[in-house]
């Protein structure tokens, strides 16, 4: 409850379209394209965990191919301070490297060439590491990773964008339908709590529910029992744009013929 206010402010000079606007383009808005300010300092726990060097060789080189695994290894603390915060993984170190990385990937998308946009945004070094954490972590660490990206769904602004794109990804590439049951739950336990919702939180389940490609209403976590196509059916009522096509667009050009889906 207390983190919804945190990530829902933004800047006094910035205006927050309406999310619920129908057939809001959101990668024509000209803040997505502004990054926000940071005021910590991203890399200060990669360096202290001695992460960061071998992560800046992998990210320009995908090389070597067996540092994502180290990585997740990387990832579980030392078993005094998992007994002491209650978790086995570091999740400070979590935060780092997912803000990190995602700040990566902007930047190469940043740089225009022959390969196009989306095929750009998937195949690189920084979607192989979400990918990988998402598919090899346990159900706790896949559960940091997740609520790592779900923190920067929040004002207009190309982190917003990145990571909404992202998470959405993850959702649509991944066969296991508990990682989807997942991305929705980070969703879903942020939304169902009383106001301030974050912006970028409000479009990415806007999105998600709406966008035809992602078959959220297929899912079998979300019939499941009565209750919880309830809950469903009341959260999507209070999201969805009024028109039946009032579609948010909110993707890096992610084609799911490309997944070979």
């Amino acid at each position: 409850q207390m983190r919804n206010p945190i990530l829902s402010a933004f800047p006094r000079n910035v205006r927050l379209p309406d999310p619920l606007t129908p057939n809001l383009k959101v990668d024509l808005l000209p803040e997505i394209t502004h990054p926000p300010r940071i005021g910590c300092d991203v890399k200060e726990a990669l360096v202290r965990h001695s992460v960061l060097q071998p992560l800046k060789q992998y990210l320009a080189s995908r090389q070597p191919t067996s540092f994502p695994e180290k990585l997740c290894e990387k990832l579980r603390g030392a078993p005094v301070d998992a007994k002491m915060g209650g978790a086995k993984y570091d999740v400070p170190l979590i935060n780092s490297l997912v803000l990190h990385v995602g700040m990566q990937g902007i930047a190469k998308l940043q740089v225009k060439n022959d390969e196009g946009i989306a095929s750009q945004f998937q195949d690189n070094a920084c979607m192989d590491i979400f990918e990988h954490l998402v598919a090899k972590l346990d159900p706790e660490g896949r559960y940091y990773v997740l609520n790592a990206i779900a923190n920067q769904l929040r004002y207009p602004n190309n982190h917003t964008h990145y990571f909404s794109c992202v998470l959405l990804y993850l959702f649509l590439q991944s066969d296991d339908m508990f990682v989807k049951e997942q991305v929705t739950r980070v969703l879903l336990e942020r939304l169902i709590v009383h106001q301030p919702h974050p912006w970028g939180l409000l479009i990415t389940f806007i999105e998600l529910i709406k966008n035809p490609q992602y078959e959220f209403g297929r899912q079998p976590f979300t019939n499941c029992a009565p209750e919880i196509a309830r809950l469903f059916d009341s959260v999507a009522r209070s999201c969805m744009p009024t028109k039946e096509d009032g579609q948010v667009h909110m993707t890096y050009g992610i084609d799911k013929d490309k997944l070979g889906r």
